[in-house]
């Protein structure tokens, strides 16, 4: 007997359903943060000349329609309510999908950026561990409110527009291969102003500051080709420029967000005499195409490392030229780290005081970002120097109340005529709160410095505890 072909009534009464059409990159999904009272953009594909509409929960009334272009993208910007610990869903309904995302928080969102030391998750890297991971990945889901992004290190030479990068909420299983700094931040600083907190984790380990610049700026570089770069087979991913730039925050480029925090600068040491510039021209780069106005952007003091030599100078001269960069770049701020390394760190570029970093980076964003007084966010710099005889007397900014060990203060050198330095003795007049140096092997003191070396542990603090900014009075070439 021949068989016959039989459908399954059960497939029979399937009603059919259509694939759905909108396309979303993976950054507005499920668990995302999105900036609290802020007009959040929202973005994706679908049909040519589709209709899309769009509401959150907190305002299930006020939907917000669009129409994508003749390319498919379509963008929104929905209205968005003040910080809570609820959580929301944000509908999206158009070309044939109805997509509703779940676990939405509403709160403060933060871009990082960098190198290794802002990619360094709590877990550590092989043998180098980040200081406190254990705890604060254990107690880890205390903060379900803090969600990060991760961005995977890949490399293009033509801007992309989609990059892996999904929201995951905060728990010992995911927290595990969290950025530390930018957990620790989110930590301190949803703690400091009592608000869920989303980082964007948008780092690769070894990248230069040219990795993260467009082809637009980069062409203005006459040092820097990047035909020729590409063309360079013997160039390893993350010694290239302005790839990082195209496959991992382009594609990121105007997420509503309320500032970037960048820890990097060791593969740009020995550029100090450009590398001001082009962060200036990178800053203001980024935030033109935010378009979001002039977004802070804070960023971290180059660690204490050997770099070949720990008697060199290069790294000294390099955070030198950070602090210009800060300078040079309005509603910036720098964080410094020179007391944030042991001394058998010296061969170790990853140092293990994330936290502290952290802490600081929320510090200076609570203080000069969202205006909470009283925060210890402006660090002790040097002022002036004058010679009286065989001293030199040193005054400072941001050390109202004097300085911390009260004997003598470690780190200092001074040089006469000759230019050639030795250690030297300094201490705090108790009466006017400035440094005191001697040093006779110098004779007639020319400069004094401070902790201006690859590697130094610094000791002075101002009361408060913040550090005091290695410096050099002198402009010497070495």
């Amino acid at each position: 007997m021949k068989l016959k072909n039989i459908i399954p009534s059960c497939l029979i009464m399937l009603p059919f359903v259509s694939e759905a059409k909108i396309d979303l990159p993976d950054i507005v999904g499920n668990d995302m943060v999105v900036q609290q009272q802020a007009d959040a953009r929202l973005w994706g594909w679908a049909t040519p000349g589709s209709k899309i509409s769009i509401y959150g929960s907190w305002n299930p009334s006020h939907i917000v329609n669009t129409v994508a272009d003749s390319n498919g993208k379509w963008q929104v910007e929905l209205p968005t309510p003040k910080a809570s610990f609820y959580t929301y869903k944000i509908n999206i309904k158009g070309d044939g999908s109805d997509i509703t995302l779940d676990n939405v928080a509403v709160g403060e969102v933060w871009f990082c950026s960098g190198q290794s030391n802002m990619e360094m998750p709590l877990r550590g890297f092989w043998t180098q561990p980040v200081e406190g991971a254990m705890e604060a990945i254990a107690y880890s889901g205390k903060y379900p409110y803090i969600r990060m992004a991760k961005v995977p290190k890949s490399k293009a030479y033509s801007p992309q527009d989609k990059v892996e990068s999904p929201w995951k909420v905060s728990n010992p299983e995911n927290a595990y291969n969290f950025s530390a700094l930018g957990y620790f931040f989110a930590r301190s600083l949803s703690e400091i102003l009592n608000v869920p907190v989303g980082i964007i984790d948008c780092s690769y380990g070894g990248s230069k500051l040219e990795g993260w610049q467009s082809r637009e700026q980069i062409s203005k570089y006459p040092e820097w080709d990047i035909d020729k770069e590409k063309a360079d087979t013997t160039l390893q991913d993350y010694e290239r420029i302005n790839i990082m730039y195209n496959s991992m925050l382009h594609p990121l480029i105007g997420y509503t967000i309320k500032g970037f925090l960048w820890n990097q600068g060791e593969s740009n040491v020995g550029k100090e005499s450009t590398y001001p510039f082009h962060k200036k021209d990178m800053v203001e780069d980024w935030r033109s195409k935010w378009g979001l106005g002039e977004l802070p952007f804070y960023f971290v003091e180059l660690p204490g490392w050997d770099y070949g030599n720990p008697d060199n100078n290069n790294a000294a001269f390099f955070r030198e030229c950070q602090h210009k960069a800060a300078e040079l770049v309005p509603n910036s701020g720098i964080v410094c780290t020179s007391d944030l390394v042991y001394p058998f760190e010296v061969n170790d570029i990853h140092a293990r005081k994330k936290k502290e970093i952290g802490e600081r980076l929320a510090f200076m964003a609570a203080g000069k970002t969202y205006g909470v007084k009283g925060m210890p966010a402006d660090y002790p710099t040097f002022k002036t120097m004058k010679v009286e005889g065989d001293k030199a007397i040193l005054s400072f900014n941001n050390a109202w109340d004097g300085f911390t060990p009260n004997k003598e203060l470690e780190g200092f050198e001074a040089a006469g005529a000759d230019r050639v330095f030795h250690p030297a003795k300094a201490v705090e007049n108790p009466k006017t709160l400035n440094i005191e140096v001697t040093c006779p092997e110098a004779g007639t003191i020319e400069a004094v410095r401070y902790n201006f070396k690859n590697f130094a542990v610094g000791k002075v603090h101002n009361i408060i505890g913040l550090p005091l900014v290695p410096f050099r009075t002198d402009n010497w070439d070495k």
